[in-house]
């Protein structure tokens, strides 16, 4: 496990390497840590309790998957990679990593090929201290590497995706079902072929009441599936109060989309959520982010009707214009 005195910092981006003289404008001071942590509900994906789904998606917005079908072998080894290719140097990463696999650092919104220091105009309100590989994973089965490090983490993310693909089905069609939503139009409302993944890690932070690793945000997607290392941070907001998400080995973290909470006119909500990061402990995630079919219009009595596209469009102008993102209220009827 990686800690503050083995740190690797030439695998950091130069941001984030000490001395961090940028914490003072960069960041800023965090309220106090929380203390509440609450066990999220369990959803079986081998026998789906539709009541206790439908609770969960309507109170919570999150819920912990088990028995979920993933073999642990697979998920060991994607960290495995994953940690070596983090600790490759920041200049290399760059170099190395190009679509279907592009490396970013800072905030993956705005851009998934480089970091927020590295841009130009108007910039998000705080910079995350995390980096990350963004994968299209439609497109991996192209990929071709001459490192077998990289041809292997390749193989493993094709593997995943597809697993990913099969979890986050069978949950939206239970989901579905639970709305009275069309099930023949189930492949438009969320469509596998959308499906991208991104490993994130958050470096060991010497003030970590200073940064945050992700800052309070909203998922865009219909679902997100997030597969955690041994090491903390994960946070949800439930009735106002921030609760600590503790690792549980071989458990998946489900979460809403803004985009699950439009097509269920608000009856399930799109949970904020945020990542702390620990002074001597790295942490490595990999997230699974699934949307509707790009053209499928999305229709509710409370928003405009609207395409993924015209979401995505509309977040990535509010990010270079106002530095945030704004969601659902863009499209909210009035």
């Amino acid at each position: 496990m990686e800690n503050m005195s083995e740190s690797n910092f030439e695998s950091y981006p130069p941001f984030f390497r000490p001395p961090i003289a940028s914490l003072e404008e960069g960041f800023f001071d965090l309220e106090k840590p929380t203390k509440q942590t609450l066990d999220l509900p369990v959803i079986d994906l081998e026998c789906i309790d539709h009541d206790r789904l439908s609770e969960a998606c309507k109170d919570w917005g999150v819920f912990r998957l088990v028995n979920h079908g993933i073999p642990v072998t697979l998920l060991n080894q994607l960290h495995d990679h994953a940690k070596k290719l983090f600790f490759l140097s920041f200049e290399s990463k760059q170099a190395l990593f190009t679509n279907p696999i592009a490396y970013f650092w800072g905030t993956p919104a705005l851009t998934p090929s480089g970091g927020v220091a590295l841009q130009k105009g108007p910039q998000p309100q705080h910079v995350n201290w995390m980096e990350g590989f963004n994968v299209l994973l439609r497109e991996l089965s192209h990929l071709q590497y001459d490192d077998p490090l990289l041809d292997s983490f390749g193989l493993l993310l094709e593997e995943y995706g597809r697993h990913q693909s099969r979890v986050a089905t069978r949950i939206f069609e239970a989901m579905a079902e639970n709305l009275n939503m069309c099930l023949k139009q189930s492949g438009s409302y969320l469509s596998p072929a959308t499906g991208l993944a991104r490993v994130y890690r958050y470096p060991c932070c010497p003030e970590p009441n200073r940064a945050w690793g992700m800052d309070t945000h909203t998922d865009s997607s219909v679902i997100s599936i997030l597969n955690q290392d041994k090491v903390g941070g994960l946070q949800f907001l439930k009735d106002d109060k921030w609760i600590d998400v503790q690792p549980i080995p071989n458990t998946l973290v489900i979460n809403l989309g803004d985009i699950m909470q439009a097509m269920s006119d608000d009856k399930y909500k799109s949970v904020k959520h945020r990542v702390k990061v620990n002074k001597h402990e790295a942490r490595i995630s990999i997230g699974y982010f699934v949307f509707p079919a790009e053209d499928f219009v999305i229709r509710s009595s409370k928003y405009k009707p609207f395409t993924n596209a015209d979401f995505r469009a509309q977040t990535q102008q509010d990010l270079r214009t106002v530095g945030f993102k704004v969601g659902l209220d863009r499209f909210k009827l009035t």
